[in-house]
């Protein structure tokens, strides 16, 4: 985590710029057709159970077993590969990136994701708390349960075979959680947040001001 955080140049970086830049690859290899232009609006799964599928982006073709592609976010299409369209893409191929504008809770969780130090995935698998560690956070909560290098804080499920994870940081609490037990994440995604214990007030205080700072509320 930054030794030092300046508050204001974080509030101004996404005062200026309040949006999530998400980009579109294709799913597999085949071919691609486009549903969308620059400039349209897209809309995220919605209902109860989010039933009703986003807006729909692209179908991608292969051997003649089409796929439609939905959008998983809300917002504007900013920039699509249109030389792509139907033709013969790779899994993999960037189609096209998506707009979407933050809500402060978004803002919120983007800055912490800045300063905070991010235990990310080993590999793609599913994780769980180590049982000690779960105990504590059900007993007092995440951010009571400080961790140091060398504890067990993680079993990594891969292939039926479970394997411990252990910290690798500098001693912190455990202030933000970016996972589900037994849902997989992929590699290099962030699995909690570690924040230095006398870090804490300074984080209290982005949130303060963001919540203070910020025009719209959501």
């Amino acid at each position: 985590m930054a030794s030092v955080i300046d508050f204001d140049e974080l509030i101004v970086k996404y005062k200026s710029d309040p949006f999530d830049y998400v980009d579109v690859f294709a799913v597999h290899t085949g071919y691609v057709s486009f549903k969308v232009s620059e400039g349209d609006e897209v809309e995220a799964p919605s209902g109860q159970w989010l039933q009703v599928p986003g807006t729909s982006l692209y179908e991608i073709n292969r051997e003649r077993n089409p796929k439609l592609v939905t959008a998983t976010t809300n917002g504007e299409v900013a920039r699509v590969y249109g030389e792509l369209n139907n033709t013969f893409v790779e899994a993999g191929e960037k189609l096209m990136t998506i707009k979407h504008p933050l809500k402060k809770k978004e803002i919120i969780e983007n800055i912490l994701k800045e300063v905070l130090t991010l235990f990310t995935a080993p590999e793609t698998a599913k994780y769980f708390f180590a049982m000690d560690i779960q105990s504590r956070i059900d007993k007092e909560g995440a951010r009571t349960v400080t961790i140091d290098k060398g504890d067990e804080i993680f079993t990594m499920s891969l292939m039926k075979r479970d394997t411990p994870v252990y910290y690798d940081g500098d001693r912190g609490v455990i202030h933000s959680i970016y996972f589900k037990p037994g849902v997989s994440v992929e590699q290099g995604q962030p699995l909690v947040g570690i924040c230095a214990p006398d870090k804490l007030p300074l984080i209290q205080k982005i949130i303060t001001r963001v919540k203070a700072d910020w025009d719209v509320d959501h």
